[in-house]
């Protein structure tokens, strides 16, 4: 009798209150749909950091040919300065930084440049006395990049040193800026949802204010009483929560499978299975923000 009765209030209020109902849903959509794309995006560059941070390498040029960088006045690096640098490397002073380093002699250096520009003009007037010699390094820790940089920039013979990161983290800046307007956006839509389930659970225990004036009198609980509005929020809550999600499923699908993965081969994109992680995290969300809601818009007009 009791699950009969709080259902059919349950039916009442949302036939009362369809517009306000409506509005319930497509509010918590959309500022569900942020926080879910802030989580996706987070995850995102979480993944391409572990992906990436291992490989990337600090490359350290040397002075080539007639080279224009200020440091080398033009002159090539002498075998001595190459030989010191490479023992710098392999010091017991550098050994806790450095996890491994190769040197990329001129002859691979030409050798990799016709690979990468056959068929251009540029194969026809470059020689391989032209190239230069560098060092590829990998670190314990990619973070420690400058300390590298202040071993070796100016260094004699020394054009350059050079980090992999410059290429990569302009991209997870752009991943990250978007996970944060995505959760600013999120939280003016949360207040929103919030202050728009509260409204609607008032309106609609207003409009039945004799009804739970007379289950007062017969000794309802304030549970028993309660209940019906907070199924209704939490319901309309639920609804927004189920759109965020296959929202964010045709997202995944639409636009980073079907597009950004089949693009950029080259880094592994958030999918499905990262949108499972996310999924019940949302609903939780939605059916905890809209019973606590209603629960404190109710303490007024259903007390005992």
């Amino acid at each position: 009798m009791r699950a009969r009765y709080v259902f059919s209030e349950v039916g009442k209020g949302l036939s009362r209150n369809k517009a306000m109902a409506i509005s319930v849903v497509l509010v918590t959509f959309v500022s569900l749909l942020f926080v879910g794309i802030a989580a996706l995006a987070q995850m995102q560059v979480s993944s391409m950091k572990s992906q990436w941070y291992d490989k990337i390498e600090v490359s350290i040029y040397m002075c080539a040919q007639d080279d224009l960088v200020a440091s080398c006045n033009q002159e090539e690096a002498t075998q001595e300065q190459i030989e010191a640098v490479q023992a710098k490397l392999e010091s017991a002073e550098l050994a806790s930084f450095v996890s491994e380093s190769y040197m990329e002699t001129k002859e691979e250096t030409y050798q990799n440049f016709l690979s990468l520009y056959e068929g251009t003009p540029f194969v026809n007037w470059l020689t391989e006395d032209m190239m230069w010699v560098s060092f590829r390094v990998k670190l314990v820790d990619p973070q420690q990049y400058r300390l590298i940089e202040e071993e070796f920039a100016g260094a004699p013979g020394v054009a350059e040193v050079h980090d992999q990161r410059e290429i990569v983290e302009p991209l997870f800046d752009v991943i990250d800026n978007a996970k944060y307007i995505s959760l600013g956006l999120a939280a003016i839509m949360t207040v929103a949802a919030v202050l728009l389930i509260t409204t609607t659970i008032r309106l609609s225990a207003m409009s039945r204010e004799k009804e739970t004036t007379i289950m007062r009198y017969v000794g309802a609980s304030s549970l028993t009483i309660q209940l019906p509005f907070m199924i209704e929020g939490a319901l309309a809550a639920l609804l927004g929560a189920i759109g965020a999600v296959l929202a964010l499923w045709a997202g995944v699908n639409l636009f980073v499978d079907s597009w950004l993965a089949s693009t950029f081969t080259w880094t592994r994109f958030v999918g499905e299975r990262e949108l499972l992680i996310v999924a019940p995290g949302l609903i939780l969300t939605a059916i905890l923000l809209a019973t606590i809601a209603s629960a404190v818009s109710l303490a007024k007009y259903t007390k005992v």
